[in-house]
């Protein structure tokens, strides 16, 4: 189910009351701003289906899990509206996450880069295999982990925070990022991991759906203002991208 448009892709199916998201896209999975809000949407649509009790989010190959936002479209960042604009494409999707009524399991199959990191932080329950490792290197191109910084703080807490944000070109591998609360299981293959995962929303899916809100909203207590919050770093980010010294850096990871 591969594509070739560089909006990337985007499918939903629905089968005994679990939605399964699939997004995908030619550059390691990452997200162009289209995409993102896409995905913000689809969450928003399926947050109110009253068919959907549970919701796996993926993406596709058998590679990284996701490589970020589009690296392409961070280069040609030429205001502050743009830049704003442009981080705020993550912010979206994570409150609209942390916003949806449904529980979201995310199924982690391999690297992960900035941004997508955010993703699977503000996933409530993710799987994941052996290869499925992570680094945040916003620091590298003279920016920072900001709007994701809130979601990653609340799963694994701020010295992890700060282990991935500072050690900014270091990846730290799955059974690091499980035992600080990321993930909630790691598997040596994908087949095990998509066995526990069928095992596990199936039974999500036949709990009393009120009472897995009501546990939901439990566990994202002191998120609400995130809106704003997410917002301002958005800002931030969009400020910082414009900047002598980010542009020098963007300029050469571009060669």
């Amino acid at each position: 189910m591969g594509t070739d448009r560089l909006d990337g892709s985007l499918y939903t199916k629905i089968e005994n009351n679990i939605a399964t998201i699939e997004f995908g896209h030619p550059a390691s999975n990452s997200f162009p701003t289209v995409l993102l809000n896409r995905l913000a949407h689809e969450f928003e649509k399926l947050s109110e289906n009253k068919n959907v009790h549970v919701i796996i989010l993926k993406s596709e190959g058998k590679k990284a899990f996701c490589a970020g936002a589009s690296f392409d479209e961070l280069v040609a960042i030429s205001s502050e509206a743009e830049g704003k604009r442009f981080f705020s494409g993550f912010a979206k999707v994570i409150n609209s996450m942390r916003l949806c009524k449904k529980l979201i399991v995310g199924r982690i199959q391999g690297k992960t880069v900035g941004g997508g990191v955010g993703l699977i932080a503000a996933c409530d329950y993710a799987i994941a295999t052996e290869a499925a490792a992570i680094k945040l290197s916003e620091l590298t191109i003279g920016i920072g982990p900001f709007v994701i910084a809130p979601a990653i703080e609340r799963k694994m807490g701020i010295a992890a925070l700060a282990e991935l944000s500072l050690a900014a070109t270091e990846w730290k591998n799955a059974y690091w990022a499980k035992e600080r609360g990321l993930y909630a299981k790691v598997f040596e293959s994908l087949t095990d991991v998509d066995e526990e995962i069928d095992i596990l929303t199936n039974k999500l899916a036949a709990y009393n759906p009120q009472a897995v809100l009501a546990m939901k909203k439990i566990m994202w207590q002191g998120t609400d203002h995130w809106e704003s919050l997410l917002e301002e770093r958005a800002e931030t980010s969009g400020r910082l991208v414009l900047s002598p010294e980010t542009k020098k850096a963007l300029e050469k990871f571009k060669k």
